[in-house]
């Protein structure tokens, strides 16, 4: 090698050392936020246009019934917010409250009616139920042609089948988590997915809408060893175990996409209410770290009603033989 050529590699390799000092010494761009409120809006503002075009195509008007048993607090609250976005996008809303002493035959009688109104596409029974009441009974009552929950045991095996029947209904928060990262323009296919929780609600339909979507999941829960190492391998996380700020920023993989369905409650003295809400993930030390994540509150939460109105929606074309937006 000539003196020349030994010089400029030398030269080389110093300008190659200082670029690679100046990125490590760099800071990593913040995650942006996943804005679950503009997002559902966005989707309730498409339904309202897919319910005026039923209406003046079928005079069809997609009916959504909510039945209340009992005065809790928190459920009558969930009522009143998909009572309002059932009025924003002109659907036929039927509430349906009982008392907390209702019995279970009375209940289902009131769901059996509901079964039978030709103007009601979609039968939500607000959870909790009381004790003496069998919750899996009054669920399974509910014909899966107006199961707005989609939870149903046909609706949930079709969900799980390749290349059977569709659906009629998608459960709502799984699929509110689906139109998230599709709508922030996240390429699922390929993609390894951990799903933390494996609930009926979440945890086991959202794994299965993401494998749908050609990603590689891993399901973890309580059980599962070494989970950080697990999580770390992840270019997307589904954080539904209920645990607050569980899931630390040392947990995540660089520039991965966080989905964040807990919603915590921690002791906050600071706060009027002495309470503050919070996720699964600790939020602060996985912004930095992340691409993109949704916050808690603001994220999955207003998504879980846009899908409700989405099913009844889908569920009042069915029945009308048209096929699901």
């Amino acid at each position: 090698m000539t003196q020349t050529n030994l010089l400029l590699g030398v030269a080389i390799a110093g300008v190659a050392i200082a670029a690679t000092a100046s990125l490590l010494g760099r800071k990593r761009k913040e995650g942006t936020n996943i804005d679950g409120k503009a997002i559902a809006a966005t989707i309730r503002a498409e339904i309202k246009d897919h319910v005026a075009q039923l209406q003046k195509e079928k005079d069809v008007t997609p009916g959504l019934a909510v039945v209340l048993v009992g005065n809790r607090p928190d459920s009558a609250t969930y009522v009143r917010m998909k009572k309002k976005a059932a009025a924003e996008v002109n659907f036929h809303s039927v509430d349906v409250e009982l008392d907390v002493g209702v019995t279970q035959e009375e209940l289902l009688q009131h769901v059996e009616d509901l079964n039978n109104d030709p103007k009601i596409h979609g039968i939500l029974v607000q959870l909790p139920l009381p004790k003496h009441i069998d919750e899996a009974l009054v669920l399974k009552r509910i014909a899966v042609e107006k199961d707005a929950d989609g939870f149903s045991a046909l609706n949930i095996g079709n969900l799980c089948l390749k290349g059977g029947d569709h659906p009629l209904s998608v459960p709502c928060t799984p699929a509110g988590c689906i139109e998230l990262l599709e709508r922030s323009n996240v390429d699922i296919s390929g993609k390894d997915a951990v799903v933390l929780g494996r609930s009926n609600i979440v945890g086991m339909p959202v794994a299965q809408l993401l494998v749908h979507k050609n990603a590689t999941v891993t399901v973890c829960h309580s059980r599962t060893k070494n989970i950080e190492q697990k999580v770390r391998q992840a270019d997307i996380v589904v954080a539904a175990i209920g645990k607050a700020d569980m899931v630390k920023g040392s947990w995540l993989k660089p520039g991965c996409v966080v989905i964040d369905v807990g919603i915590n409650s921690v002791d906050d003295k600071t706060k009027k209410r002495g309470y503050r809400l919070t996720g699964d993930v600790a939020f602060a030390e996985a912004k930095p770290v992340c691409s993109q994540i949704t916050p808690v509150p603001g994220g999955v939460g207003p998504m879980t009603i846009a899908m409700l109105l989405k099913n009844t929606l889908n569920l009042a074309r069915h029945s009308s033989g048209l096929t699901p937006i």
